[in-house]
């Protein structure tokens, strides 16, 4: 059995959210998620960023760190990772087999499930001190949403994404997401819309969970300060100062119930966190020369601002040249409302291999907010060449954002990360 193909195999079953098809795998493999400490975080941004702060921390405190994540970018080993390290190969293999051994025909679990179970038995076996694990989809009736008793369940910030599944306000999304808080069960949350806030807060309140409400740390020469503890900041963006006040808060959370976590392993953790497809410099070469191009995944309409404002903040007199390609379930319009001003430069691509919006559409809606046309290409490769070439000033920022899977694609053709 190959990985990729027997995972691949699997996508025709879709999404389909609920916990009794995972259940049953983890029951049939022994539980081993029952066998791990774990730490639960769920949001509509920063939940990546939130797991690599605290499994950086936790891994510089010295402990076994197995971390879980969605989607990968270039390989699904990038999912299961051991401090830091991917699940190889062959232990992903092992992995996988023990799943399809227990998997029954009349409850065929989804693809993001029997990953899901194979990441729990994973960690178990190698018997990980504890499991920083991202939620895929909502919270409430996501695959990871299994563990009873997690030391704590995160937050990080709740807007308008997936409401096709998780509802079409903010509360109903919230209330989803509020899945993840479990009895008495520590909780720290980010800064959340009011009506967010509310229904967290109630959550919170019914399971008896404690909860902790973070604020945006403070921004210092070297990086920021929270809780009087400065440390450096290596992943860029301002957003990153509400992602780094949240995940030392977690941390302040484990510290309270007897994890051993100094200061400086806070410091030292953070100062080597890396996410990557997440504003990270790529060199891209064209004709022999060598040009910068910033990723970035900005998959939802707060993701694109954060962007913008990065982008704003950092290259306030540069024209912005956006190489942009989305899937067709996002919100399109308001994703290129947030990233674009009337200046800018737009080339639209598809996303290859998935459910992609029409590059030729992308580009119409963007035609309604800049005042130069925007340009459609039939491929990644055809739109990365001609945003470097056409009208190109050396001083212009290049950006290629609109989707994680994009992202991916394009670290698969030009890049690694691992």
């Amino acid at each position: 059995m190959i990985p990729d193909e027997f995972l691949a195999s699997l996508g025709r079953f879709g999404i389909h959210l609920g916990l009794e098809r995972i259940e049953q795998l983890l029951a049939d493999l022994g539980d081993p998620h029952r066998q791990v400490p774990t730490i639960h975080i769920a949001g509509t941004n920063g939940k990546g960023s939130v797991c690599a702060y605290v499994s950086s921390i936790l891994q510089a405190a010295g402990y076994r760190v197995g971390r879980y994540i969605s989607p990968h970018l270039v390989d699904w080993r990038e999912r299961i990772c051991i401090n830091s390290a991917w699940i190889s190969e062959a232990d992903l293999l092992t992995a996988l087999i023990q799943v399809k051994q227990v998997m029954l025909a009349e409850q065929m679990p989804t693809q993001f499930e029997v990953i899901t179970a194979a990441a729990w038995w994973y960690f178990a076996n190698q018997k990980v001190d504890v499991a920083v694990i991202e939620t895929g989809l909502g919270g409430r009736l996501d695959a990871t949403n299994v563990c009873g008793h997690p030391l704590v369940s995160v937050i990080t910030s709740i807007s308008m994404e997936h409401w096709q599944r998780l509802g079409s306000t903010l509360g109903a999304i919230a209330s989803e997401k509020a899945g993840i808080i479990k009895s008495s069960c520590a909780v720290v949350a980010g800064e959340l819309p009011s009506e967010a806030r509310a229904v967290v807060q109630a959550k919170a309140i019914a399971c008896n969970a404690p909860i902790h409400w973070s604020k945006a740390a403070v921004k210092t020469d070297f990086g920021a300060i929270y809780q009087n503890i400065e440390y450096p900041l290596p992943l860029l963006g301002e957003h990153q100062l509400i992602n780094s006040a949240i995940s030392i808060d977690t941390i302040r959370a484990l510290q309270s119930q007897g994890w051993q976590i100094g200061e400086d392993a806070i410091v030292k953790g953070m100062a080597s966190t890396q996410w990557q497809g997440r504003l990270q410099w790529i060199e891209y070469e064209l004709n022999g020369q060598k040009h910068q191009l910033l990723i970035d995944g900005a998959h939802n309409v707060a993701a694109a601002k954060y962007l913008r404002t990065f982008v704003d903040r950092s290259f306030p007199s540069q024209r912005k040249r956006w190489i942009v390609g989305m899937l067709d379930t996002k919100d399109r319009a308001g994703i290129l409302q947030a990233l674009l001003s009337p200046q800018d430069l737009l080339f639209t691509v598809p996303v290859p291999a998935h459910q992609t919006a029409d590059p030729q559409m992308l580009a119409s809606l963007g035609d309604r907010l800049l005042e130069s046309k925007s340009h459609s290409y039939t491929s990644l490769q055809l739109g990365l060449d001609a945003a470097f070439t056409q009208d190109y000033d050396s001083s212009d920022l290049v950006v290629l954002c609109g989707s994680l899977y994009l992202v991916g694609e394009f670290l698969k053709a030009f890049g690694s990360i691992e």
